[in-house]
């Protein structure tokens, strides 16, 4: 398989033909929707369906990688069942950038997550700040699970142990709340300790049937945890495939859809942190790595511009009142048809996030 063909696939399986009818029907949601920053999920739901954009069906949590993710209500409960660690070597690999930080307590990862999950549980009994949260559990919790926090100027429970901790807690986020405020889940059970295999090979499994082809490595980035981890979850039916010459998989149900995907003849403007430029093999998506770097920044990444099958281009949106104005960057030069279309999105974006009026530009 070439680039190309993976790329028409992956662009069908994320919905971006606008064929799905309900926010429900979308993989990239039963998945995970992240929502990372100002209208990241309401702008990737925009640029995958035809009507309006409704979130009543879904859950905001703390899930993948600890970020905040959108989640389709009856899936929450598998996904938390997911994020129970494994084993200990799980649990501190779940703490990403604040390995170290875990392993300071000096106590098993597995101890130190269920510990402060169950303090949290105790304290978030109603909606709360994340400040008022976070300054109550770290006067209950050992004081090696916490640290100091110089802009705060008060000491806090780690972040991404706060961040991992909380969903196993039966703790959610509230949806649009600001300053981040958390809440306890409807009818949440008791604390669950006990690992579900199955659920974690089900994470992976809905990774590979939307950026596969796809590596262990990368899956189990995207999960938040060691590959080792993946290789005891990596689930059983998949076929290999040569992308470029390496050897990937993807589930086998897919392999018909990846062999004949439809034309991706279609213009969609696609927010930071969106589910199709979440896909680990970054090389893939972009292949000269300037560009790349224009696409993934270390700070304030910008949308990115789909048009005919490829990632042509990126996208930003300043507002100004009741206007907003969208830059839009190609790459290379677009066909008459293909700037017409993506101006017709930003007038989507516009409208979507509430601005009475809209002006395109364009840069370069």
């Amino acid at each position: 398989m070439d680039r190309r063909q993976v790329l028409a696939y992956r662009i069908a399986e994320h919905g971006l033909h606008r064929s799905a009818q309900d926010v429900a029907d979308l993989a990239v949601v039963r998945a995970g929707l992240q929502d990372s920053m100002r209208d990241t999920a309401l702008l990737a739901l925009v640029a995958r369906l035809d009507g309006p954009v409704s979130f009543d069906e879904l859950v905001l949590a703390w899930t993948l990688r600890g970020a905040p993710h959108y989640h389709v209500r009856s899936d929450l409960p598998e996904v938390i069942r997911a994020l129970v660690p494994l084993d200990d070597a799980d649990a501190q690999a779940r703490m990403l950038w604040q390995r170290k930080e875990m392993a300071a307590t000096g106590l098993a990862a597995t101890e130190v997550v269920f510990t402060a999950a169950a303090a949290l549980r105790k304290i978030v009994t109603k909606p709360m700040t994340k400040g008022a949260v976070s300054a109550a559990v770290t006067k209950v919790l050992p004081p090696s699970f916490s640290r100091w926090c110089r802009g705060c100027n008060a000491t806090h429970i780690q972040e991404q142990l706060m961040r991992i901790a909380a969903p196993l807690g039966g703790i959610r986020l509230v949806s649009g709340a600001s300053p981040a405020t958390l809440a306890p889940l409807e009818g949440r059970g008791r604390l669950r300790k006990t690992p579900d295999p199955a659920a974690a090979t089900a994470v992976i499994e809905r990774y590979l049937r939307l950026n596969g082809p796809a590596s262990p490595g990368e899956a189990a980035e995207f999960a938040g945890t060691a590959r080792a981890v993946v290789d005891r979850t990596w689930p059983a039916d998949l076929v290999s495939v040569q992308v470029e010459g390496k050897t990937r998989f993807l589930p086998s149900s897919r392999l018909a859809a990846l062999e004949n995907p439809p034309e991706p003849d279609l213009v969609r403007l696609l927010p930071p942190l969106d589910p199709f430029i979440q896909a680990r093999d970054k090389a893939l998506l972009v292949p000269d790595p300037l560009r790349r770097k224009e696409v993934w920044k270390m700070l304030g990444n910008p949308g990115v511009l789909v048009a005919d099958g490829d990632i042509a281009g990126i996208w930003r949106a300043e507002g100004s009142g009741a206007k907003l104005t969208v830059t839009l960057t190609a790459f290379d030069p677009l066909r008459p048809a293909a700037r017409e279309e993506a101006e017709a999105e930003a007038a989507r974006v516009a409208v979507a996030r509430g601005f009475e009026k809209h002006a395109v530009t364009w840069a370069g």
